[in-house]
């Protein structure tokens, strides 16, 4: 089996473990992790496709999903904080009140 289909294969797992924690977990704290672990995923996808294709272009893109990752933790956790000074709480049933 050639190394890259292994990386890809590890990269679907983490993606798909990701999408499952979103969509099953409650807390926004923990879905936010799961994004960071989708958007790793991402990466690891590029990477491997980078190798095997000997260019750079899925390097450099990973630079870029790192760059949104980074901007997504900053306005993800000052929502998070928000709604813990509000509700004294972090799950998502309670950030659902928020649209008023």
């Amino acid at each position: 089996m050639d190394p890259v289909t292994g990386y890809l294969y590890l990269s679907a797992l983490l993606f798909a473990l990701g999408v499952l924690g979103v969509l099953v977990r409650q807390n926004t704290i923990i879905i936010l992790m799961c994004v960071e672990l989708m958007l790793n995923a991402v990466n690891i996808a590029f990477v491997a496709l980078s190798m095997k294709f000997q260019t750079l272009d899925g390097q450099i893109a990973v630079f870029f999903v790192m760059s949104v990752a980074a901007a997504e933790v900053a306005v993800g956790l000052a929502i998070v904080i928000t709604l813990f000074r509000n509700y004294l709480s972090i799950e998502t049933n309670d950030a659902a009140t928020l649209r008023g």
